[in-house]
């Protein structure tokens, strides 16, 4: 159980952000536009590629050696301290919706997928930092348990700001809102890189 909210909580922390994918199915929640389509196909996206990381990992880690798995960690936690300065950095960008109207539900599909596949940042935090984290699980077990909790974390969140954005617009609209929503990120996530550096790499090398 403790994998699973481990990966719940750290899921969250990624997915939380006001990036294009989740301004669009904020939007399309707004204008009550195929909002089950599009927060389904997101939330199945990320459970793919969440699993793909860890099992990507899990693959591999019969031949990491100390010293690979020191540079993994290093690696993490260079990749964590970027994620950490890309939320710092929103804080003085302003929130603003896409100006799409109404669409077919085929182009729902493809803009979705788009906004999914195409954008890089997905690949590192579901696949190269969740899947890096879940190699700190010695058993398949835990890793599965970690890889649900963080798939639930996606599966809660986009349907939540999918239909949420339609009953409560005002609220996601707010950009103080999502400035409280990024410092509590933050906050986790340095605590996160802090307890890697220690535990992970300052014990390993000294």
């Amino acid at each position: 159980m403790n994998e699973f909210i481990f990966g719940f909580t750290t899921g969250l922390s990624f997915i939380l952000a006001i990036g294009a994918q989740n301004l669009f199915v904020i939007e399309q929640g707004i204008k009550k536009n195929h909002i089950f389509l599009v927060t389904t196909i997101c939330a199945i996206s990320d459970f793919i590629l969440i699993f793909l990381g860890i099992f990507i990992f899990y693959s591999v880690q019969s031949y990491l050696t100390d010293s690979l798995t020191l540079i993994l960690n290093i690696l993490l936690i260079i990749f964590l301290m970027y994620f950490i300065w890309g939320k710092l950095k929103t804080f003085k960008v302003p929130l603003e919706i896409l100006n799409n109207n109404q669409i077919s539900k085929t182009t729902i599909i493809s803009l979705t997928l788009g906004f999914t596949f195409l954008n890089p940042h997905v690949y590192s935090d579901t696949v190269f930092i969740l899947g890096n984290l879940s190699k700190s699980y010695n058993q398949l077990e835990q890793k599965i348990y970690f890889g649900l909790g963080a798939s639930f974390a996606s599966f809660l969140f986009f349907y939540f700001i999918g239909y949420g954005a339609y009953f409560l617009r005002i609220y996601f609209l707010n950009k103080k809102i999502w400035n409280i929503v990024n410092i509590i990120i933050v906050s986790y996530l340095t605590l996160l890189v802090i307890f890697i550096s220690y535990n992970k790499i300052f014990k390993i090398i000294y």
